[in-house]
């Protein structure tokens, strides 16, 4: 975009959490920033945000500085925390100038929609656009009584500033229509859908970044025994190997991938993945000639990852490998494109989201199993473009299903074929697209 252009205005974004965990907004100001905005984008920089942000002249990062790690009890340190927030959060948006409009992302209701919404009404040519993911109150009452203060006071928040709001967007049919009813809010539905990265990738690019990451994961590294198998190698990794005339095939026998990402959080419950590759464990055991070996990648950060890590580290299966490689943002796109089959654990707390993750692994061509809650349908079709399971059981069956006689089961080859022209039909429509289909008509006439 030329910013020597007049018809140039400002937009504020605000992810009151880690702007590199935020994919969603991260798109929303690329998109932004391609049209006729700049974009001052406010909140934690934890891990690098997209290229496509930081190397952007129409954006301007201003990062929040963290509430400091103080020894208090569990409530005290929620109200300093969310005074600290508060604060910071207003320091920032008064430093940003007069923007047309703020997008900010809920959850958390608390304190952003209540801070932006203030800012609003003193700087009243400023609209307020709330994109909601999920309820700030569905979350909190996963670990705590859904008739608690607490939880009260978030849903009165989020149903009264919710309908203050200019706009609202939400990610579900499902979710417009409880806010509709229940709170009488009316919103406009933008689906999230893969950006560009996230593409299906041929067998030369998946063996450059199985060679690339084995250089730091171990179980990606080619063994000795593949110069001894033929003397047209060049260079092997433990899926791919490159023969001297530049051609690249899959190594025969190789193993199975398995790709899971999660944060870690407790509306994720990890222990049915681990509950569902023990029982694949035994099945492939007792079975070694048409069952391979699973290595399960699971990507992403969170509170529970240590916690999980040392469950995993305890396991001792000869059928199931496990690695949490944190990776790069150019890198984790293509590492879906090379999965042979994604999972999904991500359970919503309101029934009424759905997992980017499935997006990201849709378009980049992996099926996915994922974990059934109550608008799932919107995205995954079981048996048409995915799989749907209630538990570690139903996974397992999945697993054990897909992977039989694994590259080569002929008893599901055309459902494969089915999935995979499902997928293709699902990655026709991009990110851009659909922004400039239900939102920029919408900024268009603020």
């Amino acid at each position: 975009m030329d910013t020597t252009k007049t018809n140039i205005e400002n937009a504020c974004v605000i992810v009151l959490g880690d702007i590199g965990r935020s994919p969603r907004m991260q798109y929303h100001v690329k998109s932004l920033s391609e049209t006729r905005f700049f974009v001052d984008l406010i909140g934690y920089v934890e891990t690098q945000p997209l290229l496509d942000i930081t190397n952007n002249s129409n954006v301007r990062i201003h990062p929040l500085i963290p509430f400091p790690d103080l020894n208090l009890p569990t409530m005290v340190k929620y109200v300093f925390k969310t005074m600290w927030q508060a604060l910071t959060l207003l320091i920032a948006l008064i430093s940003v100038g007069r923007p047309k409009f703020i997008l900010c992302q809920n959850p958390p209701a608390i304190p952003t929609v209540i801070v932006c919404q203030v800012y609003c009404f003193f700087a009243r040519s400023t609209k307020l656009i709330i994109d909601w993911h999920n309820y700030t109150h569905t979350i909190l009452a996963i670990n705590s009584n859904k008739n608690s203060q607490i939880v009260k006071m978030a849903r009165l928040i989020e149903s009264h500033f919710g309908r203050k709001a200019h706009v609202n967007l939400c990610v579900t049919r499902a979710m417009q229509k409880n806010l509709d009813e229940i709170f009488n809010i009316r919103s406009t539905v933008l689906y999230d859908r893969p950006p560009n990265q996230f593409q299906p990738t041929c067998i030369e690019e998946k063996h450059e970044l199985f060679m690339k990451l084995s250089k730091t994961i171990p179980l990606f590294k080619g063994s000795e025994s593949d110069r001894k198998e033929t003397e047209e190698f060049l260079e092997s990794s433990a899926f791919t190997i490159k023969y001297i005339d530049g051609q690249v095939k899959f190594k025969p026998g190789r193993s199975g991938i398995l790709i899971s990402s999660t944060s870690w959080t407790p509306d994720e419950d990890f222990s049915i993945l681990l509950t569902a590759l023990e029982l694949y464990e035994k099945v492939a055991t007792s079975d070694v000639l048409h069952y391979p070996h699973l290595v399960c990648i699971i990507t992403g950060k969170g509170p529970l990852k240590e916690y999980y890590i040392s469950i995993i580290n305890s396991k001792v299966w000869k059928k199931v490998s496990i690695i949490t490689p944190w990776l790069e943002n150019d890198d984790y796109p293509k590492l879906l494109s090379t999965g042979d089959l994604g999972v999904c654990l991500h359970y919503s707390s309101s029934g009424l989201d759905l997992p980017m993750k499935i997006v990201d692994m849709f378009g980049s061509g992996l099926p996915v199993c994922a974990i059934k809650f109550q608008c799932l349908e919107e995205l995954v079709r079981h048996g048409e473009n995915g799989f749907v399971f209630d538990n570690a059981a139903e996974l397992s069956e999945l697993i054990c299903t897909w992977f039989r006689n694994f590259p080569n089961n002929f008893a599901i080859i055309n459902h494969k074929e089915v999935i995979n022209q499902n997928l293709t039909k699902f990655q026709q429509l991009r990110w851009d697209e659909n922004w400039k289909k239900n939102v920029q008509n919408i900024l268009d006439r603020l």
